[in-house]
């Protein structure tokens, strides 16, 4: 018998003899397999429901005040809130405006108050595209004096922010009649009351451009 002749050994397990690129059949799976535990799709109210967007744009939120680090020593600094879409809400009904901003991606509460028409935008120093103002927020449960920066991507956006909101303080101040501050407090708890189970129960400097 010649060597051409001679049987060829085989390839062992998981090998393949030269030459031979034909793939191994696979066997289809027929297994079918159910969820464990059958979750219900449930409706879940965001407050806003009977709100109309008047305005939204992305942007991103600073707050001046003590860090926890520097609660009680006096010491205050501006730190970043967020970013997010903040708009400006109307209700349907009583027609009353807030400004609503949330975290994106968790959704969490940021910013929450009235667009009370004696809040003041003022231009933040150094930069055309952030405004700072105070307001009694409402993001995190309860009514808080709050010192906000908004910084938004150019000047162009800024200023529409600005329009906008200063156009809405007028709709207010028609809608308030005059009502003085502690009034306006009022309106501002009512406003944002909407959220309250939703949200995480002297000279300054201003924040930096980047």
């Amino acid at each position: 018998m010649s060597a051409e002749d001679e049987p060829k050994t085989a390839p062992a397990e998981g090998e393949e003899e030269e030459g031979d690129d034909v793939p191994a059949k696979e066997e289809e799976s027929t297994a079918t397999f159910e969820p464990v535990v059958k979750l219900e799709e449930v409706d879940v109210k965001s407050g806003e429901e009977e709100e109309e967007v008047l305005y939204t744009k992305r942007s991103k939120l600073f707050i001046y005040g003590e860090t926890l680090l520097d609660q009680g020593t006096g010491n205050k600094t501006w730190r970043e809130r967020g970013i997010g879409e903040v708009r400006l809400l109307k209700h349907r009904e009583h027609q009353k405006i807030r400004l609503l901003m949330r975290q994106e991606k968790t959704m969490k509460v940021i910013a929450n108050h009235v667009v009370d028409p004696k809040i003041k935008l003022e231009p933040n120093v150094g930069s055309d595209r952030s405004w700072v103002w105070s307001a009694f927020d409402f993001a995190e449960g309860e009514l808080k004096e709050t010192i906000f920066a908004i910084r938004f991507g150019d000047s162009d956006i800024a200023n529409e922010f600005r329009d906008k909101f200063l156009e809405c303080q007028s709709e207010m101040e028609k809608l308030l009649g005059g009502k003085d501050a502690e009034d306006a407090e009022g309106v501002a708890d009512e406003a944002a009351a909407a959220l309250a189970g939703l949200s995480t129960s002297e000279e300054k400097e201003e924040p930096k451009e980047e």
